[in-house]
This record gives C-alpha cells, sequence and structure tokens, in this order.
C-alpha cells in the first residue's frame, strides 16, 4: 500500500480505539477500470484484470485487518465492485458508520477540476463526518 493509504489507516485505527468503535475497512474495485471499453476481443484481458484487482483489494483489507487486530479494534472487512464514491456512500450508510475516512493524494487544481476526487465526492454527498487524509503526490509511493 501507499504512504497515504498508510496514513489513512493510521487515523482510522485511531479514531476507532479513541471512540471504541469497531473499523469498517471497505476496498473498491472500480468497475469503471474494467467495463468500459467495447468489444469482445477484449473480454478476457479485462476478466483478468477484474480478478487482479479484487486480489489486491483481498490483500489491502486483509493488512488493515491485521493492523486492527494488533492495535485490539475490532474489524469488518468488505471487498465491492461499482462507482467507488456510491459503494463507500452505501456502505457507511448499510454499516451505520459514524465517521468515513479516506486517503486523497494533494493533486494540483486543473487534474482535480478534470478529474475529480473520490474523497471530494463522498465528503460532499455523506450526511455523516469524513474525514479526509491528504497525502502530497510527491510522497505517496
Amino acid at each position: 500500500m501507499s504512504t497515504g493509504v498508510d496514513h489513512a489507516i493510521e487515523h482510522a485505527l485511531d479514531a476507532a480505539d479513541r471512540y471504541d468503535a469497531e473499523l469498517h475497512a471497505l476496498y473498491v474495485v472500480d468497475a469503471e477500470a474494467y467495463s468500459s471499453y467495447p468489444g469482445d476481443e477484449y473480454v478476457h484481458e479485462f476478466e483478468g484484470l477484474e480478478n487482479a484487482l479484487e486480489r489486491a483489494g483481498n490483500e489491502a483489507i486483509e493488512r488493515i485487518a491485521d493492523a486492527a487486530s494488533s492495535a485490539g479494534v475490532p474489524c469488518e472487512t468488505v471487498v465491492r465492485h461499482g462507482v467507488p464514491h456510491e459503494e463507500i456512500l452505501e456502505c457507511a450508510k448499510e454499516a451505520d458508520v459514524g465517521l468515513t475516512v479516506v486517503g486523497s493524494k494533494n493533486r494540483p487544481g486543473e487534474y482535480r477540476r478534470l478529474l475529480g476526487s473520490v474523497a471530494e465526492r463522498v465528503a460532499h454527498m455523506s450526511e455523516r463526518p469524513v474525514t479526509i487524509v491528504k497525502t502530497p503526490v510527491g510522497t505517496d509511493e
């Protein structure tokens, strides 16, 4: 995982521990990453990509669950497929999450204007508090 993700995990674990709460670790496999290309000739390539992204997600949440266990924080984990901000909001609603913690790279304004940010969408659309843990692009490995 990246430095930014590690910072977000540390923040989420600290908040869960401080408030005696359960941590919900979510990894969203962005469906648009493997489903937006037309043509049957690419089906097997994108099925492979989907599987690789899902494996990466499972490894990521397993690492978070291990960190939570080490910190004595109960943790629920899930991997979902879909539009990231929509899945984050839906999962938070279903689990009655009191605080959503998301990581975000500190991108330049033009990049953000063109592509937007999952973290910004979650923050603007959530009915509950959201903490965005920012990481400068140059330090995120």
